[in-house]
């Protein structure tokens, strides 16, 4: 009997932990423009002009604070990370497949094979085009890829 509570309590203890880590690593939480730094919200009025903001965050993650500013703008998603210092760190923004460079179509299209591609984002980090997201749906399920500026598969992180 002593034994299996303590395995009970164990787990617990295990449990509460990692979901503890899991809120450390990385927080979010919605914010408003008015609670904004002043130079986020100056970046955040310049970079959504003509566009509907869908969401505003703040997370921090490994000791660095970033906002997430989710937005709608021609009929299409762009949402940008930026740091306290009120610089575009990050921009996903959603593309469509036929506007996209031969090369990066094949790599894509080669990499759904006959799965489904569901949305596919251009990744820009520091003003640089590094990437492109794909969606994908295989047999049921979703998964996501990345294949470089030329198409070129990127190996996942794991």
């Amino acid at each position: 009997m002593i034994k299996n509570n303590s395995r009970r309590f164990a787990t617990v203890l295990c449990v509460l932990f990692l979901i503890s880590l899991g809120t450390v690593i990385a927080q979010e939480r919605r914010v408003t423009m008015k609670s904004l730094p002043p130079a986020v919200k100056k970046t955040v009025e310049e970079q959504t002009k003509g566009a509907t903001i869908k969401g505003l965050s703040k997370e921090k993650e490994n000791g660095k604070t970033q906002y997430e500013v989710e937005t709608v703008v021609g009929g299409h998603t762009r949402d940008m990370l930026i740091d306290e210092s009120g610089t575009v760190v990050e921009i996903e923004e959603a593309v469509d497949l036929n506007t996209l460079p031969e090369g990066v179509q094949s790599g894509i299209k080669q990499k759904a094979g006959k799965g489904k591609i569901l949305k596919i984002e251009a990744l820009t980090k520091n003003g640089t085009l590094t990437a492109y997201e794909v969606q994908l749906q295989k047999a049921g399920k979703k998964s996501e890829v990345q294949v470089s500026t030329d198409g070129t598969p990127i190996p996942s992180k794991k």
